[in-house]
């Protein structure tokens, strides 16, 4: 019970993963319909918010990878990687 409280960041940045590489899955699959597609800012704030789901569907379903703006989801990757040393080592409390 001592590590509830981690838990829940835990499943809010889960889901927020997901819901990105959703968001990147449907976009590639309109690409490939010719359908309408999701603009690239909001790709970005998808990538922004769950930047793992976002990189794992730029590796796996090889979209758009050879955008320059994209560069930016692994430093959205690690910038999540810092913030969660920060926030859950005893450390820094």
């Amino acid at each position: 019970m001592d590590n509830f409280p981690l838990l829940i960041p835990l499943l809010i940045c889960t889901c927020l993963n997901i819901v990105a590489f959703g968001a990147f899955a449907l976009d590639k699959h309109r690409a490939q319909a010719n359908a309408w597609r999701t603009p690239e800012t909001t790709l970005l704030l998808f990538a922004a918010l769950g930047p793992f789901g976002a990189l794992a569907a730029m590796k796996i379903l090889r979209h758009k990878t050879r955008h320059t703006k994209f560069l930016l989801v692994p430093v959205f990757a690690i910038l999540h990687i810092l913030l969660a040393i920060y926030l859950f080592t005893p450390v820094f409390w």
